[in-house]
């Protein structure tokens, strides 16, 4: 049996809880308000697009992971592919990080 990883779940939680931004611009926007806790980027996002985001995020001290697939990060929120997700609550965010450093 193929055990998905927990951040995974915890992901789809929070976007139950309406807790996550989806897409560049979204996250850009929410980046510029300092109102995300935690950046999460797709292994295969285009360059340009993890350049902007890192840039973003690095200048506005906000923590990047950069995760598997857009698939499996559309499939964990129950939507299409998404490349960029942002979480807004810092404790989703303090466990996912915890949850994916491991």
């Amino acid at each position: 049996m193929n055990e998905k990883p927990k951040w995974i779940s915890l992901l789809g939680l929070a976007a139950r809880a309406r807790q996550l931004v989806t897409g560049e611009e979204l996250v850009i926007k929410d980046v510029r308000r300092r109102s995300l806790a935690l950046v999460l980027l797709s292994s295969d996002a285009a360059e340009q697009t993890k350049k902007k985001v890192l840039d973003k995020c690095g200048h506005y001290s906000i923590p990047v992971r950069i995760l598997s697939d857009r698939a499996t990060l559309g499939q964990a929120i129950g939507k299409a592919e998404r490349v960029v997700i942002g979480v807004k609550d810092a404790g989703f965010a303090k466990k996912m990080t915890a949850l994916i450093d491991q």
